[in-house]
């Protein structure tokens, strides 16, 4: 299994323009949510009062993976995770026609975004050469944001490490950009 630095820094690839990065911070987020809302309606069990739907599986199992990257992040995204799960309540609960069109809207809406960022990338998302690119899009989005706020210097400067490794064509000729 790859080591968060470089899920991280191979994502930062296919993220290099600050524009990209931040229509992400927007187009993810709404990506994951449409995603959640969905998938909360498929419901399997109440156990102890808690609704076991396919969406808290997911978010299970995605807290567990990006818990196995780092311990820090997997706890921040699957509280995160979690909070949208609460957040996408009143949707996964409206009569179809509204879920649909709210799950499905929220999904559409932040791909747009996406691909407004890649344009002006002037390149494909990280997920056309590896699929994992869609599991560590929310985990970069959050690692921006903690980078942003001053956190975790030794894993940004790691992360930059490696982007130079994976792309020595580019960062000598280029100050070191936001990842």
């Amino acid at each position: 299994m790859k080591t968060i630095t470089q899920q991280l820094a191979q994502y930062a690839c296919y993220h290099r323009d600050k524009r990209n990065i931040a229509t992400h911070l927007v187009g993810i987020p709404l990506i994951v949510l449409g995603i959640i809302a969905l998938l909360a309606r498929a419901h399997f069990a109440t156990v102890a009062g808690i609704d076991i739907t396919l969406a808290l599986v997911v978010v299970v199992a995605a807290g567990v993976y990006y818990w196995r990257l780092d311990a820090a992040f997997g706890v921040l995204m699957t509280v995160l995770l979690l909070l949208g799960i609460w957040a996408t309540a009143g949707i996964a609960s409206a009569p179809t026609a509204l879920w649909l069109s709210w799950s499905l809207g929220l999904f559409v809406v932040g791909w747009v975004w996406q691909f407004v960022g890649h344009y002006f990338e002037g390149r494909k998302p990280a997920f056309v050469d590896d699929l994992m690119g869609l599991v560590i899009g929310p985990l970069f989005v959050v690692a921006e944001v903690v980078f942003m706020l001053g956190l975790r210097r030794n894993l940004r400067h790691a992360v930059e490490d490696e982007v130079a490794r994976l792309m020595p064509d580019t960062s000598s000729h280029a100050p070191t950009p936001q990842v």
